[in-house]
């Protein structure tokens, strides 16, 4: 029986960009959609994460609540979400390609929790400087919603990465 060890320092090696992509774009649809339905279930506006996002682009103007959404807010919501998705993707494949941390599905789960965790402590904690109404939504909802992010995250990059790698082989 043999043991092998994966080392997990730094080498020069270059995600697959389309995986990260998909992956961003994948785990944004599923952490949209925890915020919107987390938002209903415990009594709050539905449409409230939505403007909360559109307020980085508008400002706090996008905060007031109304019944329902207006187009423009909508779309500056959805605009601003799916590019920092895909964003925080990027930054994570490089993470897992640098250190090899797709090594195992285990490996990259971890590397993905950890990365949401991490996500979340700056976005909610670091970025109140600039957007003070993302304190409001501080709490195990959104954690949790972080972590999901950077577990679909990892793991889809993994799935998708490992066909794109064989086919260029």
């Amino acid at each position: 029986m043999q043991l092998h060890m994966h080392s997990h320092h730094y080498v020069r090696r270059i995600p697959v960009w389309r995986a990260a992509v998909i992956g961003g774009c994948v785990a944004g649809a599923v952490f949209l959609v925890i915020q919107v339905v987390a938002a209903a279930i415990i009594g709050h506006d539905a449409w409230a994460p939505l403007r909360m996002i559109a307020a980085i682009y508008f400002g706090d103007d996008a905060l007031a609540p109304s019944a329902t959404v207006e187009v423009g807010t909508l779309l500056a919501a959805l605009g601003v979400h799916f590019a920092l998705s895909i964003v925080f993707a990027l930054i994570l494949a490089v993470i897992i390609a640098c250190f090899s941390l797709d090594s195992s599905i285990g490996m990259a789960s971890v590397a993905g929790a950890v990365f949401g965790v991490l996500l979340y402590v700056v976005n909610y904690y670091g970025m109140t400087a600039l957007f003070p109404w993302f304190a409001d939504a501080r709490g195990w909802v959104s954690a949790l919603d972080h972590i999901v992010f950077g577990l679909i995250v990892s793991d889809s990059y993994m799935r998708l990465e490992r066909p794109a790698r064989s086919g260029a082989a």
